[in-house]
């Protein structure tokens, strides 16, 4: 076998590997992906049970990566303390060791069982969680094919004593091994893709045991590294977790280094082959890293807090928070940040009804100006929602999911036409109001009032459907919408009572209220169309008013 097949096929095999490693991930994600974050979001209230909640889903995803993204998430957006989030981190770690463990043993009987098995439930199965599991057995299964078949690959390698010469001279320095394996495992974004190939040297004898020891360290260090650079030029404190797990990977290199003689004799005194030795230090450093540093992780949580402080605020309020891109691969948690965005858009759609309601009081045109502008905000908003979720890897998505995505969408949508409403009907009314010295009659500024303050209840009452799926809710918000349809009626007959007076003050004031009237009515149809989704699916909703 020549040098360039032997290259060529080594690509190959990592690439299917890495490739095996993203089915489970995406597959385990459809399948579990909102059971994932909420088994994290449990996790995440102590050290103890973030270290097995970060263990377990890193185990099913096999992927610390994705576990990262869901974690900072959370600790970035200060909804669970920092120092539980670094435990999970601590747990994903040791997790990503479980598929080299089971690597380190025979493997040839196993993939093809994996393989037959997973195809056979993803074409036979009629539920989508079981063809998403199928496809996950389909992945574990080209995972061990690959390792595999890059220990076949490995083995001509023993032939060429050039390779094995400059090899083995690398392995007589500590660093430069660290080094290596680290851009190995930064390059492939995975631990666990850089472990098999150092098993494959190691089993092949092309690299002392010491050198072998001496990679794993530095595959462990080098899977902390793409998280760090991922979150690089947001939120500081979106840092705060890749930069903890980094400098606890980092520290615990520094230390293993120079015990790397005692562990390659203990676990030669085991009478183990080398790829299980570097299969079993991995598992140990990752484990006795945890518990060297889940005591004081406060301290360092202090730390990252003072170097990593919270950002004041964003100069401009129409640059999107919470959409990070680096999670765009992960749909578990892209969603959740779309959501929490298009909830930070509803703020700003509640602050220009609240503006609206004054602009009828005062005659302030600056006022007028400022409520005009904050629709900017809202466009802008919008738009970054609308690229966000079509960023999104769709092909991740379970159907709950999708689902979710089509609400979020959704409410954006509604949320961005009550914003036009606002900026070119009722502010336009309210200047038209100053300009031409109308005053609107006690009872109808408060019938205006009224209409204002219902507008902003039910924009509250419609995010609670948006975010708990309450049908109750969501029937209320339906009915609340027919009395608007009275109040319009209400106030057509009154400006056809003035009509009929001839007096053209009355009939000016009666008409702008009129105007007033539908427009807020308007709003109400769009705040009260987020509810249609979730009655349709229920069945409580008809797709007709028409009588049969």
């Amino acid at each position: 076998m020549t040098s360039t097949h032997v290259l060529t096929s080594l690509f190959g095999e990592i690439a299917l590997l890495l490739w095996g490693i993203h089915m489970v991930s995406s597959s385990v994600q459809r399948a579990l992906g909102g059971n994932l974050r909420h088994v994290l979001a449990i996790g995440l209230r102590n050290r103890g049970r973030a270290f097995l909640a970060g263990f377990a889903v890193t185990g099913l995803l096999q992927s610390s990566t994705a576990v990262a993204l869901m974690v900072t998430s959370f600790s970035g957006g200060g909804t669970v303390d920092l120092v539980p989030a670094l435990a999970a981190m601590l747990g994903a770690n040791v997790g990503t060791t479980l598929i080299v463990q089971a690597a380190s043993f025979d493997i040839s009987l196993i993939y093809p069982v994996l393989l037959f098995v997973g195809v056979t439930i993803f074409q036979r199965a009629q539920r989508s969680v079981l063809r998403d599991m199928g496809s996950a057995l389909v992945g574990l299964g080209l995972i061990l094919l690959a390792l595999q078949l890059l220990t076949l690959t490995m083995r001509p390698i023993e032939a060429s004593q050039g390779l094995r010469t400059l090899l083995q001279a690398i392995g007589q320095d500590p660093l430069l091994n660290i080094l290596l394996a680290a851009a190995l495992s930064w390059a492939a974004h995975s631990s666990v893709a850089a472990m098999l190939f150092i098993m494959s040297l190691a089993g092949a004898d092309v690299i002392p045991t010491d050198a072998a020891l001496a990679m794993v360290l530095g595959a462990n260090l080098g899977s902390a590294v793409n998280p760090l650079i991922a979150g690089f030029g947001g939120d500081p404190a979106k840092l705060r977790v890749p930069v903890g797990n980094f400098v606890n990977r980092l520290l615990g290199c520094a230390f293993a280094v120079p015990l790397i003689p005692y562990a390659t004799a203990a676990l030669s005194a085991l009478g183990q082959e080398p790829n299980h030795m570097a299969a079993n230090f991995h598992f140990i450093f990752n484990l006795l890293l945890a518990l060297l540093f889940i005591g004081p992780l406060p301290w360092l949580a202090a730390v990252l807090r003072r170097f990593l402080p919270d950002t004041v605020g964003a100069s401009d309020p129409g640059i999107p928070i919470y959409l990070d891109q680096a999670a765009l691969s992960t749909p578990t948690v892209a969603v959740v940040n779309a959501s929490r965005e298009v909830l930070r858009m509803a703020d700003v759609v509640a602050s220009m009804l609240r503006g609206s309601r004054e602009a009828f009081h005062h005659d302030d045109h600056e006022k007028i100006a400022a409520i005009i502008r904050t629709d900017d905000v809202v466009d802008s908003l919008y738009s970054a929602i609308q690229h966000y979720i079509g960023a999104i890897s769709h092909d991740a998505l379970n159907e709950d999911e999708g689902r979710r995505i089509a609400e979020i969408l959704g409410l954006a949508i509604n949320l961005e036409h009550i914003g036009d409403i606002v900026d070119q009907n009722l502010m336009e009314l309210a200047a038209k109001r100053i300009n031409n010295q109308l005053k609107l009659p006690p009872d109808a500024l408060a019938a205006v009032d009224d209409m204002h303050g219902r507008l902003l209840d039910h924009l509250q009452l419609a995010l609670a459907v948006f975010m708990s799926g309450d049908a109750d809710a969501a029937r209320r918000l339906v009915g609340e919408k027919e009395q608007f349809r009275e109040i319009e009626r209400a106030a057509t007959r009154t400006h056809f009572m003035h009509m009929r007076t001839g007096r053209s003050d009355e009939i000016e004031t009666s008409s702008l209220q009129l105007d007033i009237t539908r427009d807020l009515k308007r709003i109400e149809a769009h705040i009260a169309a987020t509810a249609y989704s979730l009655l349709e699916d229920s069945g409580q909703l008809r797709t007709s008013r028409l009588v049969s």
